[in-house]
């Protein structure tokens, strides 16, 4: 039988998790971080957001090491739960990861029409008011074409595509802001919240799932490590990952809190963009954001098809969903038919336009924080040393509390019906599957006996 090619180091699974994590927030929706918090506000929350996903980090780098297994959740989960609790746990991070790639593909039309005004041209249809051009599909539909192929190909290509990705998106990164934040001024901070101290730093932990998701991605690869991988690595990467994670956001929202009046520009389009247009005074450094938003955006698409792509093979391998999915190229020794799923729903989530980029940005921190729940509370149950399960008891509260923030009603900024429908939709689905495997079982036992 084929197996999964065991090609990755340890910079690749840096790359994959830290890649998976930061996206293109930064740029297309920061005049959403900024109204939720203010500048101060939003630096504290994903600090605070950030910070919380240490505990649950460490949890997660133990149980890989333990189980090096694609399955991530699903196994740790089937190890001390029923099996019902693996396959909503597996579901529900299936939901956190995939949901980011028509958020990707959507976003690079954003882009694109910002350099090109004239993609903003030939409307197809409106929704939720917001209308889809035909070229930004295109280009998104390209996008997705691109990456099916590249993950269909090989892990190694999809390595290397994530790690030249990942630190080209570094070096733009420290060049644009180097250079213009020598050009702004304190003044520009204020307001620093913009709901009050506490409530603005809650609406900004409250996203902060979706934005710091991906940094688990490591494990979903744990099966391609290459035969002289350090296991331990695995605890690194996602720790790094982290890390650079929390000084990425807060870096780069202080930044654009510092070169310019940003409550004056949260009606623009690209607002980071403007802003630093604005204090050099000059077109080159949007170029250059525009440059750095591009090579994120691919590396976090790319972060995110490999991890939803691996879960769902696992999840095919155990039986929980469709088997087909479970199947290895022979040549590439990859998830084929897993591939070419999470490409083509991802290409059909692409017609409901950029209307879905913050209901996604919701529903996906509650997928992401359910996932880190059952993993945490996983750990707790399988009876580590003592200090290793307080820190599993931290991380399983922790992560309850990330969800119970954006589902209990009388707490600001909780899901709105059209954030409980996409969530509701995802559910029920996930338990049609469920059942149909269940009642196709006991046919498949009397076939074979």
């Amino acid at each position: 039988m084929a197996t999964l090619a065991r090609k990755l180091r340890g910079v690749d699974y840096f790359t994959l998790a830290w890649g998976t994590m930061v996206g293109v927030g930064w740029l297309v929706v920061m005049d959403d971080w900024l109204l939720r918090g203010g500048v101060l506000g939003a630096i504290l929350g994903f600090v605070i957001g950030g910070g919380l996903l240490f505990p649950i980090g460490y949890v997660y780098g133990r149980l890989v090491v333990a189980m090096p297994d694609a399955a991530g959740e699903v196994a740790y989960t089937a190890r001390v739960f029923p099996e019902y609790v693996s396959f909503a746990t597996g579901w529900m991070m299936a939901l956190s990861y995939f949901i980011v790639c028509p958020w990707e593909a959507v976003a690079v039309g954003k882009i694109a029409s910002y350099i090109f005004p004239a993609l903003d041209s030939l409307m197809l249809y409106r929704i939720a008011g917001r209308p889809v051009y035909l070229p930004h599909l295109l280009i998104g539909l390209g996008l997705v074409a691109l990456l099916t192929l590249l993950n269909y190909r090989g892990i190694r290509s999809s390595a290397s595509f994530q790690n030249w990705t990942t630190f080209g998106t570094l070096a733009l990164f420290v060049s644009f802001v180097g250079f213009g934040v020598g050009r702004g001024s304190r003044h520009n901070f204020p307001p620093l919240f913009t709901h009050g101290g506490f409530v603005s730093v809650l609406l900004v932990v409250q996203i902060v799932p979706y934005f710091m998701a991906g940094y688990e991605s490591v494990v979903k690869g744990a099966e391609e490590a290459s035969p002289d991988f350090s296991v331990q690595s695995f605890s690194k990467a996602i720790g790094m990952a982290i890390a650079v994670g929390i000084l990425f956001y807060t870096i780069v929202i202080a930044a654009v809190g510092y070169v310019a009046p940003w409550r004056q520009l949260t009606q623009q389009k690209f607002m980071t963009a403007v802003a630093f247009e604005q204090a050099v005074g000059s077109r080159w450094i949007v170029g250059v954001i525009l440059a750095a938003a591009l090579l994120s955006l691919l590396k976090v698409f790319n972060g995110n098809f490999v991890a939803a792509s691996r879960l769902l093979f696992a999840m095919g391998r155990r039986g929980l969903v469709d088997e087909t999915l479970a199947r290895i190229h022979v040549r590439n020794h990859t998830p084929s038919y897993a591939v070419v799923w999470v490409g083509v729903l991802t290409a059909a989530c692409m017609f409901l336009g950029d209307a879905i980029l913050v209901p996604v940005t919701e529903v996906g921190s509650v997928a992401s924080a359910a996932g880190w729940l059952a993993a945490c509370a996983a750990y707790y149950r399988m009876r580590p040393s003592p200090g290793q399960r307080s820190i599993a008891l931290l991380g399983t509260v922790l992560a309850l509390l990330l969800v119970l923030i954006k589902i209990v009603p009388f707490v600001p900024g909780h899901f709105s019906r059209y954030e409980w429908l996409a969530l509701g939709f995802w559910s029920l689905l996930g338990i049609a599957l469920n059942r149909s495997k269940r009642a196709a079982r006991p046919l498949s036992g009397e076939a074979a006996g």
